[in-house]
């Protein structure tokens, strides 16, 4: 029987903002498939390390890589490092990105709205378009950026600016991917809805009660329960006619 999962075997992956939560969850995802995995951290260096070592325990290979996303010349050193581990990029998952903090809209000041826009947008664009020159060469690749179910519905109170750049995210995935489709670059994103990571470090518990009562599944989504839609999105056996698409895994909260 066929290993549909087998392609992915020796595929080089950067994974952004991957030493916790979901980007560690999908590191070690592609490394228990037998890819070679560039871990990415800014700040979180020993978490970072701890996803690299667990890794190289289990008979993976992994390096890691660190750099604030938010300068695009991080962004291109990140990518730039990662080809020169392992002689290649086959995949890149945008996932770094982040709150911020919640504020009310009347409160968004330029500065908070720049970084921001830094960490979800510029961070995705420069990365891409650091690693698109490679998969051109390779005719090959894959890019898988980290949307958001706020994308979808605007979000909770305070996430006006956070909701409207994951709403880039969505829609960059589908321009991007026609654009290098005559290059066998397939381009897709993954929407989680709530999920458990140290993102909803500063939700309240009564909000994270609220949204759990609205999700039909009935519970808070897990860092694990992402790893398969980025694992799917980045095998030729499993989704090599998929592009332009965002994947939603939220528990049933938002059907598109």
């Amino acid at each position: 029987m066929k290993n549909y999962l087998e392609d992915l075997a020796g595929k080089a992956v950067l994974v952004t903002g991957s030493s916790t939560g979901i980007g560690a969850a999908v590191a070690k995802g592609f490394a228990n498939c037998g890819a070679k995995v560039a871990v990415h951290c800014n700040k979180s260096r020993a978490e970072g390390e701890a996803v690299v070592a667990e890794i190289k325990a289990a008979g993976g290979e992994a390096i890691l890589v660190q750099g604030d996303v938010t300068k695009s010349a991080e962004a291109k050193r990140l990518v730039d490092e990662t080809v020169k581990a392992f002689g290649r990029i086959d995949v890149l998952v945008n996932n770094a990105g982040g709150l911020v903090k919640r504020t009310p809209p009347d409160e968004n000041e330029d500065d908070f709205i720049d970084a921001v826009i830094d960490l979800n947008i510029r961070s995705v664009v420069a990365a891409s378009r650091a690693a698109i020159p490679h998969f051109v060469k390779q005719n090959h690749g894959a890019i898988i950026s980290t949307g958001s179910v706020a994308a979808r519905n605007g979000g909770g109170a305070g996430v006006s600016i956070y909701a409207s750049t994951k709403g880039f995210v969505h829609t960059f995935t589908k321009s991007l991917a026609k654009e290098l489709v005559g290059c066998n670059v397939r381009v897709n994103a993954v929407a989680p809805g709530v999920i458990a990571t140290p993102f909803h470090k500063t939700t309240p518990a009564d909000a994270m009660e609220g949204f759990k009562k609205g999700i039909p599944l009935g519970r808070l989504g897990t860092p694990e329960d992402l790893v398969g839609a980025y694992l799917f999105l980045a095998s030729d056996n499993l989704s090599a006619f998929i592009t332009g698409q965002v994947i939603d895994v939220n528990g049933g909260q938002i059907m598109p």
